[in-house]
């Protein structure tokens, strides 16, 4: 099996932070992915973290996990039998989502997360709540054309003219825009009023929002972007 060399720190003794690492984090999950994208994100987040079923496709990769986080319900008895059992962290309550219970039992600065937005739409919604209710993880979901995180109060990033920027709020929220085509500047947002998708850039973007409920939502090409600025971002 492929083993990524790493820097981490394996807690047995509480759930609270199974892993402790201080590098970048790739978490994969069960869902539908471009395991090619997954293999460009090791690259720039060594760690790799799998929520339940998430192991099956690390063990068919010849991928080693560093820790796998869940319930267990998706992880069949072969592909456990492939995993060293000091990696495998039951956790068997039913409030949660494995994906919400990798990112409250996960320290690092930032998280690529593959696996969570494709196949079933429950699964992306609760993706997303899970992105609002853990405002502490610097968290980017990656689709297989575009990606998503959770915008800081304060956040602001160079792309190209013309991309696409979407907003969508998962509460009530205003905010305040530059270099975006339509600014959003007087404008309440919520999931039952009114929207932000389908914006474009129109110079450097500078935002500020009055709460943590906003998602932005990007081209995929644009993640190394988008890390730098989060992980710098308070």
């Amino acid at each position: 099996m492929l083993s990524i060399v790493s820097s981490v720190s394996i807690n047995t003794r509480t759930m609270a932070r199974i892993v402790h690492t201080p590098l970048f984090v790739t978490l994969l999950g069960g869902g539908p992915t471009h395991f090619s994208h997954v293999i460009q994100s090791l690259t720039k987040a060594p760690i790799l973290v799998c929520a339940d079923g998430g192991a099956e496709l690390a063990v068919t990769h010849g991928l080693e996990p560093e820790a796998v986080i869940g319930d267990m319900d998706s992880l069949s008895a072969k592909a456990r039998a492939g995993l060293d059992p000091a990696c495998v962290h039951h956790i068997a309550e039913q409030d949660s989502t494995d994906f919400e219970k990798c990112l409250r039992s996960v320290s690092t600065p930032a998280i690529l997360a593959h696996g969570f937005t494709g196949g079933r739409m429950d699964h992306q919604l609760a993706a997303c709540t899970a992105l609002v209710r853990h405002p502490e993880q610097k968290c980017i979901l990656m689709g297989e054309e575009d990606l998503c995180f959770l915008a800081p109060l304060n956040f602001q990033i160079d792309l190209p003219v013309g991309t696409l920027f979407s907003l969508y709020p998962m509460g009530e929220v205003s905010g305040r825009s530059a270099g975006l085509k339509y600014p959003i500047d007087g404008i309440s947002m919520s999931p039952a009023t009114r929207g932000g998708t389908s914006n474009e850039v129109s110079g450097p973007v500078s935002l500020s929002f009055s709460a943590r409920l906003m998602l932005v939502l990007l081209p995929l090409e644009h993640v190394d972007a988008v890390l730098d600025r989060l992980v710098s971002s308070s």
